[in-house]
């Protein structure tokens, strides 16, 4: 089974701008996972970009590319646009579709993701453990419990929450379904660690004290 690691990489950025190759302890910040995909299992390496500095930068450190239609990268595109697209254009069987704000995913959770697959599963998506804890919407009204009427932390049970940095399919699925999580579903359990989004400058300076 042909398996593919395909990065989603867009120009557009509202936080910080041109974040997919804003420079990250020296190197363009896609370029931690078109690594972490290339010292994993899967047979080949892609990144779908509207941009033509990512596409530079993407084919430098060894990923192949295809160019994102600019309809599939508005602010407001899903991906399953972009990665329906992909699957009209690209032969394969397993998809492992990975955010490029996920410097922290290592080869060993894709791997991981491959295998849930392999095992029989039709998806799945790497997540961290959380205990529940009270939310509160911005108007300040409880999500999912009365106030009155708290429930302790010790009864509630833990959730895995999606990171974001990996979802993986079949190529049946996927088409079948039109969403990048269906069928029989698998969670890859990532420590919270290495579950840091970067949206922010913060979240920056914050991985960088890491790597």
């Amino acid at each position: 089974m042909k398996s593919i690691a395909l990065i989603l990489a867009r120009g557009g950025s509202k936080g910080i701008p041109n974040k997919n190759i804003q420079l990250l302890g020296g190197e363009p910040l896609i370029a931690y996972t078109i690594n972490a995909a290339k010292y994993s299992d899967v047979d080949e390496v892609w990144v779908s970009t509207d941009s033509s500095n990512i596409k530079t930068i993407a084919k430098k450190f060894g990923a192949k590319v295809i160019d994102r239609p600019e309809e599939f990268a508005k602010d407001n595109s899903p991906n399953e646009e972009s990665l329906l697209h992909f699957c009209d254009n690209v032969d394969f069987d397993i998809l492992v579709s990975i955010q490029p704000t996920s410097p922290l995913l290592s080869p060993k959770y894709i791997n991981e993701s491959l295998e849930r697959i392999k095992e029989g599963y039709d998806s799945s998506f790497t997540a961290y453990r959380e205990h529940w804890y009270p939310r509160w919407t911005l108007d300040v009204q409880p999500i999912g419990f009365r106030n009155e009427k708290r429930p302790r932390r010790q009864d509630r049970n833990e959730v895995y929450v999606e990171n974001g940095a990996a979802y993986t399919t079949t190529k049946k699925s996927l088409i079948a379904n039109k969403t990048r999580v269906s069928g029989k579903i698998a969670v890859v359990e990532m420590p919270f660690a290495d579950s840091v989004q970067i949206d922010t400058y913060d979240d920056m300076k914050f991985v960088e004290r890491l790597l």
